[in-house]
């Protein structure tokens, strides 16, 4: 099992997803003679786990059952424990669309956090990119150390422990993107442009707040970054549904009343009363390439 390679069969040591229905998933972790409860009852990793195929409905000691589903960035954002706070798919795929990450990318990310993103990027980079995440807070970079390896992407990844606003990414001139999700990121601005290559690159800040939106920009504009825009994102899903609406009866001008018009069925769309709205701001922002007098 790995994040970014698809496995057939559930093997000790796997991460796997346990979809309980209506949106409720948790992850676990394979071992040979666990148990992991569940509402519909016990799972026996050994007995109901090890050596079922991903996606198997899984019969639990209640008489319930689950499906069992291989780990994606999508689901592990949904189930992952939460060190920090998170950015979720909406956001993450305007991000690894718009910073134009591919296969062989290298990218510099700070703060690392819960993860969540970082596990997008070792996707859209593998086989052959490299993520650099900087963490400020000591035990959390240890864990997502810890937590890389486990789900067998640490090849791809090297996690530090800095403060990027003072020390930089610890590489220069490497980087095809760099993505800030830090509290003042216009203080490591000259840090990412350092990092990315002198071919030039994408640079994305993400801020919940505009002032911030606002600092980042105008470091930015100082450091001559190019097509530099910020936008929001937000996901309105309507609800579709069948109505009747009868037809209008505009009367006659003479002769004997007319027979009651047919109904129309037809197909509507209803906005949703109440949203989540504002997660935060993305600027995305380019690094001119250097010019060779």
């Amino acid at each position: 099992m790995s994040f970014v390679e698809y496995s057939e069969e559930i093997r000790e040591g796997d991460v796997a997803i346990v979809y309980l229905g209506h949106e409720s998933m948790m992850p676990v972790k394979v071992r040979h003679g666990a148990q992991t409860q569940t509402r519909y009852g016990a799972i026996r990793h050994s007995a109901d786990l090890i050596g079922k195929r991903y996606g198997a409905k899984v019969t639990c000691s209640k008489g319930g059952w689950v499906h069992v589903l291989h780990p994606t960035p999508e689901l592990w954002t949904v189930t992952l424990p939460h060190r920090t706070q998170i950015l979720y798919t909406t956001d993450i795929a305007t991000i690894t669309l718009m910073l134009e990450l591919k296969p062989g990318s290298v990218v510099c990310e700070s703060g690392t956090g819960s993860g969540s993103l970082s596990h997008a990027i070792l996707r859209s980079i593998a086989p052959t990119g490299h993520l650099h995440t900087v963490e400020f807070h000591q035990q959390r970079a240890q864990i997502a150390k810890e937590e890389f390896a486990e789900h067998r992407v640490d090849h791809l990844v090297t996690v530090s422990n800095a403060d990027v606003c003072k020390d930089g990414f610890g590489v220069a001139g490497v980087a095809d993107a760099v993505f800030l999700d830090i509290p003042s990121p216009w203080e490591a601005v000259p840090h990412a442009k350092a990092a990315l290559k002198s071919h030039g690159g994408r640079v994305c800040s993400f801020s919940p707040c505009m002032e911030q939106a606002q600092k980042t920009c105008e470091a930015l504009l100082a450091l001559n970054f190019e097509e530099i825009n910020t936008l929001e994102v937000v996901l309105r899903v309507h609800e579709v549904r069948t109505v009747s609406m009868p037809l209008a009866d505009f009367g006659a001008d003479f002769g004997p009343p007319a027979p009651p018009l047919p109904a129309v069925t037809l197909k509507t769309t209803t906005p949703p009363r109440e949203m989540a709205a504002h997660t935060g701001y993305l600027t995305f922002a380019t690094k001119p390439r250097t010019r060779i007098v």
